[in-house]
């Protein structure tokens, strides 16, 4: 992972600057003020302590949380972030916005968030395997964790040997539960993950960013002509989302000009290659004195500053301020982290004429395929592994038959491509891709069909919240 870019406000304001969003999307609806309450407070905020035996003999005692924002739906589903930046508004925020974000993409689940306040530099392998495990166990003893209860996953700091260790200290506490490998998503293969989810959330901002400017109508209020071929970006992170939704971006015809990093910036007007600057990283501990680029800064926000037409902030909230919203020359701002955009500072740029894609429906790629793997857990079987062959089969007699009638012939490589079936990957990946594209078309509609809405964030949560407010009035309020 990506160290953070330290432009943020270290007060406590990130749940309140979600709760501002929420209110501002809130009069656009007709729902009970008390429902409105409701769906905007968090349900359960676990707070807990546990202490840790270091490997010099050093007792520590390590703070962190699990927080459950809504209940609509069951189970909760959330990320595990690992920094010690860690704290109870931050985990607050990202639980609330996974509610948002699960409603707007149609993923039935609630939201919730966890974080453990430590920096995983400071730890080995054996010690972080330590915290991982016992921090599972704190949440089993408060029944916090489990397949139909809640459902972490990866984020900051975090990956798949993390989500590997959760779901090894949950099967060893709950023997013979059919389900168990469903308790956790974002596990490696070996472990019933499932193919395409480590780079699903970067796939899920390419995807939404192609769909944004797909609308001719949209893009001629902004000055930019339609479809993401050439469209110039700027990319802050290379970690999981950043660097995957690079590489799609650039497989759609995008050029990526501009690459911040914790410890600089990059800047070519021709493009960059983001496997090209990992690699001169890997070799020389900086993306700086890259030989690909024309420019380069120190201060990675100055490379958020340069001329773009799409920025995509990849790294922490509370990246785009007031303090440096008017000199961001993007006209698109595609949220890549969650909430990298202060109020303040949203508001200022959609006021000149700017568009921002919500965090909340742009990442939303992560929460859809571990919808998938937890779906594929609970049915114990792969996707595709029942009918891949049959459709095959079917494929091929449906071209012999063709090539029979017509007395033509394929030649070999257009009958593999007729013939195949989906693998795993293809269908993780299309039903990502019908996701993003469905859910941008029910956001960009709310924001169409209401003259008085101004934003996109606006509008996925007026489409969130009713979604949600239908689900607690359909549940009732009992007793």
């Amino acid at each position: 992972m990506a160290n953070p870019i330290a432009l943020s406000d270290s007060a406590p304001h990130f749940f309140k600057d979600i709760c501002e969003f929420f209110d501002q999307a809130a009069q656009f609806t007709k729902h009970d003020a008390g429902l409105l309450n409701q769906i905007k407070a968090c349900n359960s905020v676990y707070r807990f302590q546990f202490p840790v035996r270091r490997e010099s003999g050093k007792i520590e005692v390590v703070d962190a949380w699990r927080v459950q924002h809504s209940h609509h739906k069951s189970p909760t589903k959330g990320g595990i972030r690992y920094s010690d930046m860690v704290n109870e508004d931050e985990v607050m925020a990202l639980a609330a916005l996974m509610s948002y974000k699960c409603a707007v993409v149609n993923v039935p689940f609630g939201g919730a968030k966890g974080g453990i306040k430590i920096n995983t530099k400071d730890y080995t392998v054996g010690e972080l395997e330590n915290i991982t495990r016992r921090y599972t166990v704190e949440l089993i003893k408060k029944n916090f964790i489990g397949p139909g209860i809640d459902v972490p996953a990866p984020d900051y700091g975090t990956g798949e040997r993390e989500m590997s260790w959760i779901a090894d200290t949950y099967i060893t506490m709950n023997p013979g539960q059919l389900d168990a490998l469903g308790c956790v998503t974002g596990k490696p293969l070996s472990l019933d993950g499932i193919a395409g989810r480590k780079g699903a959330t970067g796939r899920g901002v390419a995807i939404a960013i192609r769909e944004c400017v797909s609308f001719a109508e949209d893009m001629k209020a902004l000055g930019l002509t339609p479809g993401i071929k050439g469209k110039k970006i700027i990319v802050q992170g290379l970690g999981n989302v950043g660097y995957f939704s690079s590489k799609v971006l650039m497989e759609f015809g995008a050029i990526i000009v501009g690459v911040c990093e914790y410890d600089g910036a990059l800047y070519n007007e021709d493009g960059l290659d983001p496997d090209e600057i990992l690699e001169h990283r890997k070799n020389t501990g900086s993306i700086l004195g890259f030989p690909g680029a024309k420019a380069e800064f120190k201060s990675s926000a100055e490379g958020l500053e340069q001329p773009c037409d799409i920025l995509i902030p990849a790294a922490l909230e509370n990246q785009v301020t007031e303090a440096n919203i008017q000199r961001i020359q993007a006209k698109i701002i595609a949220e890549g982290a969650n909430g990298p955009t202060t109020p303040g500072a949203a508001a200022a740029f959609i006021k000149n004429g700017g568009l921002i894609i919500p965090d909340m429906y742009c990442n939303a790629g992560g929460v859809t395929v571990s919808y998938f793997e937890w779906l594929k857990n609970l049915s114990h079987i792969a996707f595709g592994r029942m009918d891949r062959r049959y459709t095959e089969t079917a494929n091929l007699n449906i071209v012999n038959m063709v090539e029979a009638v017509t007395g033509g012939s394929l030649t070999e490589a257009q009958r593999k491509i007729i013939v195949k079936g989906p693998s795993e990957a293809e269908l993780v990946n299309s039903g990502l891709e019908d996701t993003m594209i469905r859910s941008y078309h029910e956001i960009r509609e709310v924001f169409v069909s209401n003259p008085d809405i101004k934003s996109l964030r606006t509008s996925a949560l007026v489409s969130s919240i009713d979604k949600i407010a239908v689900a607690y009035q359909n549940m009732g309020i009992w007793p």
